[in-house]
């Protein structure tokens, strides 16, 4: 009996330093990380994806929830979020969620992608055809891009085993469908009405990942939110037309206070980072650089107009030339493309009114008369301290200073100085009346 004592305390030990890693291994297993996505697929979007889908595999959760809410966006965005999906371990659920939420054009593509595909009561999924970012296509180019589209999404929905011929009049014929008409077609494969309920019916499904069959188990599982860095929250943001464009007006300001007032240095300094950040924006966008010359001459319009004697016509001109230009700055059929037009009508009056007012204040300092310096005694009025004529001495402004004149003055006569030659001064008789 004594004998088996110590096999027993042995077995103990072996449980103690093994069964806690395993326990570990059990709940890493079941840990599911979850995203938010709103709004536009651009770079922004597709690195926040890409890497939550690379810290997703290195965790080796169980699966990634991306929740979306998207009117499309960007092909090339779109396109590396699907490559990242596909070449993932872990299980990606795209969840078009919550209720009033949609998977449009490229929410399609990617929603499709995904290894499973859910949406919530009251979503819709569709109308994902092409839209040309760089303003009209002929009819040529229109069938190409169709055509690639539409071959692009038949072979993910083929890949899933998804609906393709409905992925087909998606794309040819922006046709969209409710959560519940999705799931009757074999477009997705889960309405949900919350995420728990999601989870609890994905748990037991098979999928097929880069790395073969996975069974989910997700009904007891961790929710983990990852949440969008500051840093790409920052760069989400200013990647909104409205958002760039009013950085760009901001940009144009600040540098050109700068250059009226030189030495302000605040507003150089924020007039330039605004820039920057307009351009980094404006690569996301698709910039019709017309429109912007179009802003640029509005600028010249409004800064002549205090120059030059128009008589309003510079300035109406601008005007227009600002509204015309802000409309065609970012040209594309797409409404989340397009700046609105409750920003551009203010955003040019307060333009034309800011450039008016500025150059109107740097021209009045201009003209004023100098107060300071050498150039401040011409108008000021002295004493002649000897006979001048060629040459002599003269008081002004508590000064001794070289003085001439052109016609002869008297020692101890008022004086006035008309000009300055180097460091003497022309100076006259001064006559009072």
């Amino acid at each position: 009996m004594l004998k088996r004592y110590p096999r027993i305390i042995g077995y103990v030990i072996i449980l103690i330093f093994y069964l806690p890693p395993l326990l570990f291994i059990e709940a890493a297993q079941n840990e599911v990380m979850v995203i938010t996505v709103q709004g536009v697929i651009n770079p922004v979007t597709s690195e926040f994806i890409e890497k939550s889908i690379s810290k997703a595999n290195d965790r080796s959760v169980e699966a990634l929830v991306v929740m979306l809410d998207t009117p499309g966006g960007l092909d090339t965005s779109m396109r590396s979020i699907i490559k990242a999906i596909n070449s993932s371990a872990v299980p990606v659920i795209v969840y078009v969620a919550p209720s009033g939420a949609r998977a449009a054009s490229a929410g399609v593509f990617i929603t499709m992608a995904a290894h499973i595909a859910a949406m919530a009561p009251g979503t819709n999924i569709g109308a994902a055809h092409p839209v040309g970012m760089g303003g009209k296509m002929d009819k040529t180019m229109i069938e190409k891009v169709t055509n690639d589209a539409v071959a692009y999404i038949r072979s993910i929905a083929e890949k899933r085993g998804r609906n393709a011929d409905w992925a087909e009049k998606a794309v040819r014929k922006s046709v969209s469908v409710t959560a519940a008409e999705a799931k009757k077609l074999g477009v997705i494969d889960i309405v949900s009405d919350n995420l728990q309920d999601l989870l609890k019916a994905i748990d037991g499904k098979k999928v097929k990942t880069a790395t073969g069959e996975k069974v989910l188990h997700t009904r007891e599982a961790v929710v983990i939110n990852e949440e969008m860095g500051i840093r790409l929250k920052i760069l989400a943001m200013i990647s909104n037309p409205n958002v760039a464009y009013i950085l760009m007006l901001l940009g144009f300001y600040g540098l050109f206070f700068e250059l009226t007032n030189p030495g302000a240095v605040f507003p150089g300094v924020v007039g330039g980072i605004c820039l920057i950040l307009a351009f980094y924006a404006f690569q996301t966008l698709p910039v019709n650089y017309a429109g912007l010359l179009l802003i640029i001459l509005a600028i010249i319009m409004f800064v002549l107009e205090v120059k030059v004697t128009s008589h309003g016509v510079l300035t109406i001109g601008g005007l227009i030339s600002m509204v015309i230009g802000s409309l065609m700055l970012f040209e594309s059929p797409a409404p989340f493309l397009k700046l609105s037009l409750y920003l551009v009508l203010p955003a040019a009056l307060l333009t034309a009114l800011f450039f008016s007012v500025t150059v109107g204040l740097v021209l009045k300092a201009w003209r004023r008369k100098p107060v300071t310096g050498i150039e401040g005694l011409v108008g000021l009025e002295g004493v002649a301290l000897s006979d001048i004529h060629k040459e002599g001495m003269a008081l002004v402004r508590g000064e001794y200073w070289q003085a001439f004149s052109d016609e002869p003055i008297r020692k101890g006569e008022r004086i006035k100085v008309e000009s300055i030659s180097g460091l003497r001064i022309k100076v006259k008789r001064e006559v009072k009346e």
